[in-house]
């Protein structure tokens, strides 16, 4: 069983807009390249995703935020220990662009800072 609930079934990806574009073209993501290195592609719930920007996506600009119905790829998403012991949700396989909720910009504020949509909680 997952951390997510019904009524919370999106997790995210961020991604350098460029290559968000590219897979849009492929038709499907098949992760970053740290994801490739670790063998499955990073997501984050609404609770972890503006920290996994502030550690990992520090002062980057041309951002995109995804969201990503976990109903539509449960089959390979595994909730698993991460930063601080908290489950992270790792998406093992490739993502079709088919199957993602929505994408919306992720630029930076004045101070820095990634200004966030208001997320599904």
């Amino acid at each position: 069983m997952s951390p997510t609930s019904d009524s919370n079934p999106v997790v995210y990806k961020i991604s350098p807009k460029g290559m968000w574009q590219d897979a849009q073209q492929k038709g499907v993501f098949s992760g970053a390249p740290v994801d490739l290195v670790d063998g499955y592609i990073h997501l984050s719930t609404a609770g972890q995703v503006a920290e996994t920007a502030a550690r990992h996506f520090a002062g980057q600009d041309d951002l995109v935020l995804i969201a990503i119905d976990v109903q539509n790829i449960s089959d390979n998403l595994r909730w698993e220990k991460s930063r601080g012991g908290d489950l992270f949700p790792h998406l093992y396989g490739d993502l079709p662009v088919k199957m993602i909720f929505w994408i919306k910009p992720l630029p930076l504020g004045p101070d820095g800072v990634h200004l966030f949509p208001e997320l599904d909680q």
